[in-house]
């Protein structure tokens, strides 16, 4: 799995609007997707943070935390603009972040309290994707103007996957 930093590294166009999507708002938020026990999907809002270095989540105590503790398999999709229905997905698997300096260093820039119990995660990143389905958005309406649907892909080269880093639809 890529870091970050590797994934940005290897597709600055593609992480960028990727981030783009994930900070429209300001603040990275985006639906997180983890594997319940009974391995059943469970959908939860996050915040996630992106710096040079990496995509980290600080999770509290809490069943998505739980659930990437025990399978660090996700999915994180973006929140969807106003204005189009583009998408940003990420998807890989969620590590706990051990290196006491990253941990100090973010809290510290994210003013995480001490006094929460929470963890800090990376997410690596096997699949990123980007959508834009255009001005008209991904319901298709009888009056709307059909737009090309663009795709972006990229899979992570060191996973085996054979797929196009990009496609058109």
């Amino acid at each position: 799995m890529a870091s970050w930093s590797q994934f940005a590294a290897a597709e600055p166009r593609l992480a960028a609007a990727v981030r783009a999507l994930l900070q429209q708002y300001g603040p990275g938020l985006g639906y997180l997707a983890t594997v319940r026990p009974d391995g059943g999907p469970r959908v939860h809002p996050v915040s996630p943070v992106i710096t040079d270095e990496g995509l980290y989540c600080f999770l509290i105590d809490s069943p998505k935390r739980h659930d990437l503790e025990r399978d660090g398999r996700y999915a994180l999709h973006s929140y969807p603009p106003e204005e189009t229905d583009d998408e940003a997905y990420l998807s890989g698997v969620a590590v706990p972040v051990i290196d006491p300096l990253v941990v100090a260093r973010l809290s510290a820039e994210l003013h995480a309290s001490p006094a929460v119990d929470w963890r800090l995660f990376e997410l690596l990143i096997e699949v990123a994707m980007v959508r834009r389905h255009g001005p008209a958005g991904a319901l298709l309406l009888p009056t709307a103007p059909r737009a090309r649907v663009i795709t972006q892909t990229w899979h992570d080269p060191a996973t085996g996957l054979s797929r196009p880093l990009a496609g058109v639809r």
